[in-house]
């Protein structure tokens, strides 16, 4: 999902025969009794500060749980995670980045069902949004939840926007283009400040290509039987035409040079230094401002939309961490107790969010008084609820349908697809062909 700024471009290669394969485990939901606390163990994709922040969060769990000793082990990716289930010794709990990869996990039994489990202890599924019940799913089989999540706005220079005269931030895809213009500096062919960035593949706003942009543009990806319909709404091509523009206008090999040696997960981050005026990207960037560079002056809004769509504003592309029990794992009734309190506990939720900035994922967590209050960073909850957010479609390939979509746009916005509409209907018939091999797929 976000903080592996590659990860759509790589496809899990896993199936249902070697999930099948992993050792079984049981479905008992509710306590065991034991002589000595269960060691169990929990896997997570961050790392650095935002891993220490996490456990933060697992200690004060494993100090009020005498029954269990937690450890966690952090920079998972979604690899070895398959690797550890396909092996038969998985960890006792493994969260992912990676959202679109739920209907593999889900669809081939890798990560168990938690359905008894949220029965048994009467767990209420409408204390979360209905976006993220939606990726922690696939065809009613629930085996995983959202732990935090992510929705993508607009961060925007306000030093930039003032020397430029620009007193508002962009609503619609045309003034977005045209405020880029106002605030991109040059020398010559070379690109001082960019005023937008439209670059697909550039930092975790356009990581997933197009598919971020599918809320503002009302785009859909299949229709009510799963099959691809890229090619079949004009909203695509209309999306992919005016994103090449705007590539155009900055050119291509001046765009990539300048975008180069710029890492988006440090103080070199081009946004931080001043270099780029807009930029879409996720919640968590107010916790990577605050810690590498402070002093910017800057503000954040939702995304500009499609002019034809005005009405969607406010709205944005959505997803988040998931988190459930692996199959295979060793202290099942343990590992559920802790998923549960991380992804339903307030002050678990609040706590962790403050210290990664990343939006709750339920909604009395979202309205915790514990939560520090930063306008910036509430611009994100609110994008998050938007009835009109959308997240990835879940189909049983997993993310290789992103991959497929990835490929493509890179492709076009070097100017190598020659016929538009043709190449559309090629990648539709390339991601109906991986679903159903894969075992289908659903909208949005």
């Amino acid at each position: 999902m976000r903080r592996w700024t590659g990860i759509v471009l790589a496809t899990l290669a896993v199936g249902a025969t070697a999930m099948g394969a992993a050792a079984q485990t049981s479905s008992k939901a509710g306590p065991s009794a034991a002589a000595a606390p269960a060691k169990i163990t929990i896997w997570v994709g961050w790392s650095a500060r935002e891993l220490k922040e996490f456990k933060g969060v697992v200690s004060e769990y494993d100090a009020k749980h005498s029954d269990v000793q937690v450890k966690v082990v952090g920079s998972i990716n979604d690899t070895k995670i398959t690797n550890a289930i396909r092996s038969g010794n998985p960890p006792d709990v493994v969260s992912s980045f990676t959202s679109a990869n739920v209907g593999i996990y889900c669809g081939t039994g890798a990560w168990i069902d938690l359905a008894p489990f949220l029965k048994k202890d009467h767990i209420s599924l409408s204390q979360f949004p209905k976006t993220s019940l939606y990726y922690t799913q696939f065809k009613g089989k629930r085996c995983a939840l959202p732990l935090l999540a992510d929705s993508y706005g607009l961060y925007y220079n306000k030093t930039l926007f003032a020397k430029a005269g620009i007193k508002a931030p962009p609503k619609t895809f045309s003034q977005l283009l045209a405020d880029a213009k106002k605030l991109t500096q040059r020398s010559g062919n070379k690109l001082d400040v960019v005023g937008y960035d439209p670059f697909w593949g550039f930092y975790s706003g356009n990581v997933a290509d197009m598919t971020n942009y599918a809320p503002l543009i009302a785009g859909k990806y299949l229709d009510s039987k799963g099959k691809s319909i890229l090619s079949k709404q004009f909203a695509w091509s209309k999306l992919l035409r005016w994103q090449k523009s705007f590539v155009d206008y900055y050119g291509y090999d001046n765009l990539v040079r300048f975008q180069a040696n710029a890492d988006e997960f440090s103080a070199s981050n081009l946004f931080e230094r001043g270099k780029i005026a807009m930029l879409m990207d996720g919640e968590w960037r107010v916790a990577f401002l605050k810690a590498e560079h402070p002093e910017l002056k800057y503000a954040t809004a939702p995304m500009p939309v499609d002019d034809a769509h005005a009405g969607l504003y406010g709205a944005g592309s959505v997803n988040g961490t998931i988190i459930g029990i692996p199959k295979g794992g060793k202290n099942v009734d343990q590992a559920w107790a802790l998923v549960k309190y991380l992804t339903t506990n307030n002050h678990a939720l609040a706590r962790f969010s403050n210290g990664i900035r990343n939006v709750p994922s339920t909604r009395s967590s979202a309205k915790s008084k514990e939560l520090k209050p930063d306008p910036r960073f509430a611009t994100f909850i609110k994008i998050f609820n938007n009835k009109s957010s959308l997240t990835a479609p879940i189909t049983a390939a997993g993310n290789a349908n992103l991959s497929l979509i990835s490929q493509f746009t890179v492709k076009y916005q070097a100017g190598k697809v020659k016929n538009l509409h043709s190449a559309l209907k090629t990648l539709d018939k390339q991601i109906d062909a991986q679903n159903a091999q894969a075992g289908g797929g659903g909208p949005p």
